[in-house]
């Protein structure tokens, strides 16, 4: 079908419904289209939200989440009680390809203690100090606390008495609804009766974990990766195979060698916005580690923390291409609302769904009825849309501040990723640097940072540094400067 803009002459936007692209990357990329023929010029208004909802016959979070992403491109801007325009173009230097080229060692440690606990307690701690830039977290920008709230308030009066007592352990009804509408624009087809939410991702990733891995299994891991996930597999005993990332993601061919060799229970990965690297795989990649997977009978939990802060589109998760319920996915609002509303969530089908409701059930009965009220309401207002498309603008800004600082400040040596969204990239570093002197040298100064071997099994990983870009510019430039000032004395005695 199309839609047609009511302007000084009508312009129709295609709608395939039959097609596995979301209807509002349809509407975005038209009129992105559109916008780059000069077909629509700078100034003018695009539709009301209900009118092209109406015309297009979707829901208004479909318009919202089209015009959200135009909005992170910076191709629109929204003006207040006026709609949405067409911005001036803009003009901005290229983004250089990454370097990024690590070595590709298999990571197979023995059994030791990780420091997950002492880096959290580190980097929550450093927070309430003043003059410290914690350049190493992984924490969203603060949010706005006038429309939190406002939106809090407007939650608690639709709950009402509800709030005062329990809820169901797979979270209130209405609020997996709207997740669910969410991950279908992200291509993913779920319920919201597949859906459990759970307190952040971190409570998700536990949960899967105790209920697939007994103590002795082998568990893939992408190296690096979250160390969170490391501490809670170090916690279960279980025995972890670090399979190296390269600037496409996991390397495969060393994946299949070792689906073969070791017979995991189960791989974790990060697809989209990997943490700590900011890599995002692409469709091929993901098809692929399923279908390895298939073949030698192995779960996946593919955690995406940081969808949703894409800059460019993504392809749809792992779980989308699952016809066989191996894979359980993780999802979380902390990254992209707020880490204290602790609102996070699984889907999971067949078998997986009832078990890991029971034991979620188990572990602390349900999510506050408040939290899950607030990022409810959030999400039917349409303040998170925007929300996200503010916070992805001033993201992408960080990150363009940050690698040209990164070209001037760091060794000529160093290498990193250049993420196509979400808090931070990532940076190699060369393998004489002292990195726990470089991390107290800038601690010394007010730059808190983290050695990358954290994010890797037992410590054992090469140089580096997880840098988040979500600051201001004054502050990126500082901290670049302050680092790599550090680390070229320390490469030059």
């Amino acid at each position: 079908m199309a839609v047609v803009l009511r302007r000084s002459a009508p312009v129709k936007i295609p709608l395939d419904r039959r097609s596995p692209q979301p209807v509002y990357l349809q509407i975005r990329q038209r009129i992105h289209r559109l916008i780059q023929s000069g077909t629509l010029q700078p100034g003018d208004r695009l539709p009301s939200i209900r009118s092209l909802a109406e015309a297009a016959q979707v829901n208004k979070l479909t318009v919202i989440e089209a015009y959200s992403v135009l909005e992170a491109d910076g191709l629109i801007y929204a003006r207040p009680g006026s709609g949405y325009f067409v911005s001036e173009p803009s003009v901005t230097s290229p983004i250089p390809p990454s370097r990024f080229a690590p070595s590709q060692e298999v990571i197979i440690p023995d059994q030791g203690e990780m420091s997950y606990f002492d880096i959290y307690m580190a980097s929550v701690s450093a927070l309430h100090q003043d003059g410290v830039t914690v350049f190493s977290s992984g924490f969203p920008h603060p949010h706005d606390t006038d429309i939190l709230q406002r939106v809090a308030r407007r939650a608690f009066k639709e709950m009402g008495a509800l709030l005062f007592n329990y809820d169901l352990p797979q979270g209130q009804y209405p609020l997996r609804k709207q997740i669910a509408q969410l991950l279908v624009q992200k291509g993913l087809d779920a319920s919201p009766d597949q859906l459990i939410v759970t307190n952040g991702s971190m409570q998700g990733l536990s949960l899967v974990m105790q209920e697939i891995v007994q103590p002795g299994d082998w568990v893939i891991v992408e190296s690096p990766t979250f160390h969170g996930a490391l501490a809670v597999l170090q916690q279960l005993g279980a025995r972890v195979i670090g399979i190296p990332m390269t600037r496409d993601g996991m390397n495969l061919d060393l994946l299949a060698q070792y689906l073969h060799s070791h017979r995991p229970r189960l791989i974790y990965t990060i697809s989209t916005l990997h943490n700590p690297t900011g890599i995002t795989t692409d469709l091929a990649h993901r098809q692929q580690l399923l279908d390895l997977a298939r073949r030698y009978d192995c779960r996946i939990l593919e955690d995406n923390a940081y969808e949703g802060l894409n800059f460019d589109p993504v392809p749809p998760p792992i779980k989308a291409l699952d016809q066989d319920n191996l894979v359980i996915y993780a999802g979380t609002f902390t990254k992209t609302l707020m880490p204290g509303l602790r609102v996070g969530y699984l889907v999971a089908t067949g078998d997986d769904y009832g078990r890991l409701r029971e034991r979620k059930m188990l572990h602390d009965l349900c999510v506050s009825t408040a939290s899950q009220a607030i990022v409810s309401e959030y999400l039917a207002t349409g303040y998170y849309r925007r929300h996200l498309a503010q916070l992805c603008t001033r993201n992408l800004q960080g990150r363009g501040v940050m690698l040209k600082a990164l070209e001037r400040h760091f060794p000529a040596e160093a290498s990193w990723t250049v993420p196509t969204g979400g808090l931070f990239l990532w940076v190699k570093l060369p393998d004489s640097l002292p990195m726990q002197l470089v991390c107290s040298e800038a601690a010394a100064e007010g730059i808190l940072v983290t050695p990358g071997s954290t994010f890797f099994p037992n410590l054992q990983g090469y140089p580096a540094m997880r840098l988040n870009f979500s600051f201001d510019a004054e502050t990126i430039e500082r901290g670049m400067a302050i680092l790599g000032r550090i680390m070229k004395r320390h490469l030059a005695t």
